[in-house]
């Protein structure tokens, strides 16, 4: 008896897997892309890193993620843009970054979309605090850039 029921509590477990992947083509036709390390141009020795895991983790997301060798390929390059005060007190200061990504197909270019995303944070009490807000902004930044990137190179 104690097996009868155990039977539809596995089938429903296994049955259960969560995915949020569209399934929708990129331009040029391809469902799987690999993304390269982006150039980084920036003063921020890790945004090209963090940008490049960011597009890895939303093409996963996506379920379009393909390893090295992939026929579909994102890379590009990232800049800032100096910071500066965002309030006039001085509190509040204002970083942007600039993308130039592109996805390439057989090594063929098929698609380039350039993006300026900006942010806002406070300053901390000190430079340490004020360059991990500036850090927590472009990591920020970096994710809103990744699923912009995806959502304009789909189909």
């Amino acid at each position: 008896m104690a097996r009868r029921a155990a039977l539809p509590l596995l089938l429903a477990l296994a049955g259960c897997g969560y995915t949020v992947a569209n399934g929708r083509a990129l331009k040029g036709d391809v469902r799987r892309v690999y993304a390269r390390p982006f150039a980084n141009f920036s003063s921020d020795p890790s945004l090209g890193v963090e940008l490049t895991a960011a597009l890895r983790r939303e093409l996963q997301r996506r379920g379009a993620d393909a390893s090295e060798g992939a026929p579909g390929v994102i890379d590009g390059e990232v800049r800032t843009v100096a910071s500066g005060p965002a309030l006039p007190a001085g509190e509040g200061l204002a970083v942007t970054l600039l993308v130039k990504a592109r996805l390439a197909v057989d090594g063929k270019p098929v698609a380039e979309k350039t993006l300026r995303l900006g942010a806002d944070y406070l300053a901390g009490a000190d430079a340490l605090e004020s360059e991990a807000r500036r850090a927590q902004a472009l990591q920020r930044l970096a994710a809103d850039a990744a699923r912009d990137v995806i959502a304009a190179f789909e189909e």
